[in-house]
This record gives C-alpha cells, structure tokens and sequence, in this order.
C-alpha cells in the first residue's frame, strides 16, 4: 500500500511547510501548523472556448442589461446599475448600515430575479424584525440563515436566484479548509467559491465584509482584486448622512460616490448633495468659501472654513476634510506669493459636512479661507472659486471646469473666480466668471 503524503497546514494563513514548527513562516501564528493528508485535487473541466463575435451575437442587447437597485444614488455609485455576474464588496464600520442598506435594496430589486439572502449572523426573526422596522414584510425575498458556503450556494442555484447577498464573509465556513471562519485562508477560498459561482451562473453577488481598525476590509488584500467592485460605507458618526464611494469598479467609474440619510425607516437616498454640504445660513462670514469639488462623475458643492487664531506656543496646522501636508504646501505658497506672514499663528481648515476631498481644486478657496480668516474679511456668499496653486504662485487649471461653473450657476451663485485656463467660452447666464493667472490676483478679486 502506498505511503500517504503529508505536510502542516497553517491554520490562520494556510500555508504549507513540509515540517513542524511552533510559529508559521508565512504569518508568524504560533501553534497553528497542524499535519494532513496530501490528496491531489482533481483536474478541473475545461471551459468552454467560444467567439467574441458569436457571443456578441447571441446576447445581443442582453450585453449591455443592469438590474436597478431602486436606489438612483447606489446605481450611480455602481457605475449604471448592477451588472449580472458581478461580485460586489461592501465594507462598513459595525453599525453604520451595512445590512440595513442591502435589505431593502433585496426588496426593491425585481421579483423575477429570485433574490436569496444569506445571513450567517443574525437569525431569521432578527431579520425580520428590521424588515417590518424598515417596511418591507410584503417584500418577496428568499431569506436563508446558514453559515456554510456550500449551502448557500447550492441553495441559491436551486432557488434561481439572479442575486444572492452574503451577510457576511467572516461567518461563512468551507469545510474543505481546516480553519476557524474569517481566517485568511478561510477568506481567501470563500470569497475564490462566490466568484466562481457568480460568473458560472452569471448571478451577481453581494458580500459583507468586515473592517479592522484602520478601516480596510479584514482579510488578505487579494479579497479586494478578485471581485469586481469594492463600497465603503464613510460615516461621520456627528452627521445623520452617509457616502457610499467605490474604492474599486470594473464597471464604472473608480471614485464614484452615493449620499444617503438614515432615518427611521432605513436608508433614504439625497438627490442633491450639494445642498446639504452647504450650510451659509447666517449668510457671508469671515473664513468661509465656497468651492466645487468634482467627485466621481459629478460636480458637488462644498463649503471650507478656516480659522486663524493667535496661538499661545508653537503654532498648530489642522486640516479636516483635506490632505495636512497640502495645508503646510499652501502655507508657505502664501508667505512667499501672497505676501500674507501667519507663521506664528494657529491655522485650522475644515470642509464642511465630513466630506473627504482629495483633489488639488481646493487649493485656492483653502487659501482663499485662510486669508479671509486672517484679515477678517468676508467673502461675498454669491462668490465661488476654485482652482490648483503652483509652487511659483501660479493659479492652474483643473478638469471639468465648465461642468463646475455651470454647477454653481444652478445653485444661485453669480461670480466665480477660476484659473485662467478654465474661463469658459460661453458663460453661463447671470453669472460673472473672472479668470486669474497668480494667487496675488485671486486675492484682490476675492477680498
């Protein structure tokens, strides 16, 4: 009878050593290499080969089809709608909505579409609990409360199913790895399984992932190539809204993002951004511009406000909202070309609403702010800029200026400070568009 092969098996990472030792090489574990069989896995059938022209043909409009969510500002961040076939990765602080959003997304997808719902963390009356919480008990959902993938799977495929929702990665177990559910190696076939699923069946796929501290997806970072899209939930835990922005899509546009509220019956989507980022009120005051950040594929209003206050010791630089090192960049840009010396007091720069901008466009309002703040000067609230400072002091243009201009004409604003670069030929109606080449004359334009 022949000798059965075998080697240790990491169970954390699943590595494989050909002899024992107390901490794994791979992931540094200790006490996890455990001994097992080597068995060779069968050979997989070859796919079917077959013409691009061919399959173009037969599908023929079928190509280009995406299942509506029900959400406008989800299909936009999806890049259209949800594409059949696709595997998309939702990530989330616990607690921000992760379930709650892809609950009612079940519901309002078609009924022709058999969509199945798998949850391996709440039990089937907490599920239904939040459906009646969030109105949907007439919904039509296949509702399966199992943590093994293979059950779900198969389940789904029996079903139908043109969608299936996991609820969430870290609780589904394979039981041909021998480890604890949410270890790499668990992750790591579990999610390989759902994408072999999904693009078999051509059933597009929803998966909850879990989030270490530092807000990355938990698991190896091979999770996030191997499906097609990857969502982040981003939360201001002070602020009743939420943005949903696509880290990465196969099938859209990388950067996109959705703005939804929570209320008591779930996720409410906000149809004009823009409105709620900007919060003029008590009307102009000194340290607050208005600029237009351009996010995904769109144009999106937001107010930045900075403080300049006498510092009591070694001067402070905060910025909320956008990049720290940026904000000592235009420091400096503005003691050497705009003839302004803050260097012993304190600068705080804050983007209203909790958004994240990480585009240069912001440059110029940001100091725009800063000097409003210094000399005390109101910027006339009808008054926007936008625009990329030069080490040299040079105002740079940015893309899509036309498509910002316009944005802010239809919010009311009648003059707009822009590099010279983005002056557009035909100006907007009712609007006053001011086209600068050096920072010095944004300055006396603005203030």
């Amino acid at each position: 009878m022949p000798k059965v092969k075998s080697a240790y098996v990491c169970t954390e990472c699943g590595s494989i050593s050909v002899k024992w030792a107390g901490q794994c090489p791979e992931c540094g574990a200790w006490n996890t290499l455990e001994s097992r069989p080597l068995t060779p896995k069968p050979a997989a059938p070859a796919a079917p080969v077959r013409r691009l022209d061919d399959l173009t043909d037969e599908l023929g409009e079928e190509l280009g089809q995406r299942y509506a969510t029900g959400f406008g500002e989800f299909d936009r961040v999806l890049g259209g709608g949800l594409v059949p076939g696709a595997v998309v990765l939702l990530g989330g602080d616990p607690g921000v909505g992760k379930s709650t959003l892809l609950q009612q997304i079940s519901a309002r997808l078609p009924g022709e579409l058999h969509v199945c719902y798998a949850t391996g963390e709440e039990s089937l009356r907490q599920i239904g609990q939040r459906g009646r919480r969030l109105g949907l008990g007439k919904a039509s959902v296949a509702m399966l409360a199992e943590t093994s993938l293979d059950s779900v799977l198969s389940t789904a495929a029996d079903l139908g199913s043109r969608v299936l929702v996991i609820d969430s990665m870290q609780t589904m177990l394979v039981k041909d790895v021998g480890a604890a559910p949410g270890s790499v190696s668990q992750l790591r076939e579990a999610v390989a399984r759902i994408v072999r699923f999904a693009k078999q069946r051509d059933v597009a796929v929803f998966v909850i992932g879990h989030v270490t501290k530092e807000g990355a997806i938990a698991g190896p970072r091979v999770v996030e190539h191997m499906v097609d899209t990857v969502l982040y939930f981003e939360n201001d835990p002070s602020s009743r809204y939420t943005l949903i922005r696509a880290v990465k899509n196969r099938f859209g546009a990388t950067g996109e993002m959705g703005v939804f509220a929570m209320t008591s019956e779930g996720f409410r989507e906000v149809r004009n951004p823009s409105a709620i980022f900007l919060s003029r009120e008590t009307g102009a005051e000194a340290g607050s511009v208005v600029s237009v950040a351009w996010e995904g594929s769109r144009p999106l209003l937001v107010e930045i406000q900075a403080l300049v206050a006498d510092s009591g010791g070694a001067p402070r630089r905060l910025a909320q909202g956008m990049d720290q090192n940026r904000l000592a960049l235009l420091l400096a840009i503005l003691a050497r070309h705009g003839g302004i010396q803050i260097a012993s007091e304190d600068v705080f720069v804050n983007v209203v609403g909790g958004l994240r901008i990480n585009e240069t466009s912001v440059d110029l309002p940001g100091t725009v702010a800063i000097v409003s703040s210094f000399r005390d000067a109101a910027v006339d609230e009808r008054t926007m800029c936008f625009g990329e400072l030069g080490l040299a002091g040079e105002v740079r243009p940015v893309r899509f200026g036309d498509e910002r201009i316009a944005a802010a004409a239809k919010q009311g604003f009648t003059r707009c400070i822009v590099p010279e670069g983005n002056r557009p030929r035909q100006t907007p109606e009712g609007m006053t568009v001011i086209g600068v080449r050096r920072l010095r004359d944004a300055l006396e334009q603005v203030l």
